[in-house]
């Protein structure tokens, strides 16, 4: 019975070791893609960051704009890169990143936009200037390329 229980035990943990093995590379993917956005977003340039999203990507931002479809999503980054936010630097952190399947992934982020003088919908700014929120994006794998389809992104209050 004990022998049977350590077997078992050992093949559970040889075949967890390999599930995360097999995901190492394409977490590795996916986490280059979220640091290439705040590059992007730090250099001012819109068009790098969204390179990754997909055609049809679905997205809304922390005032429930859809932004939906690449052309509008890509459009909306070159905007505010260019105007409220230009200038601002990000920080996003991933809290977490699970696989749904082999070729979807969902990433939870920590998201905050340092240097705001003012806030999109006219809100006012925390006493630290600095806007947080969580971001929700979800990856596809098509053809061996990341897309990002989904992009959700949420306010969080600061404390009164």
């Amino acid at each position: 019975m004990i022998k049977n229980l350590f077997a078992l035990t050992l093949l559970a943990t040889v075949m967890s070791s390999s599930a995360n093995a097999k995901d190492e590379p394409q977490e590795a993917a996916i986490r280059a893609i979220v640091a290439d956005q705040v590059a992007a977003w730090d250099a001012g340039d819109g068009a790098r960051f969204c390179q990754s999203a997909a055609p049809d990507i679905s997205a809304f931002n922390t005032s429930g704009a859809d932004m939906s479809g690449k052309e509008v999503f890509c459009q909306r980054q070159l905007q505010i890169l260019g105007g409220i936010f230009k200038g601002t630097t990000k920080k996003q952190v991933i809290r977490r990143l699970r696989f749904i399947t082999d070729d979807v992934a969902v990433v939870d982020i920590d998201n905050e936009i340092h240097g705001l003088k003012a806030t999109p919908s006219g809100a006012p700014l925390a006493a630290d200037g600095v806007s947080r929120t969580r971001l929700m994006e979800v990856f596809v794998r098509r053809d061996g390329r990341w897309l990002m389809e989904a992009f959700y992104n949420i306010d969080i209050k600061s404390p009164k």
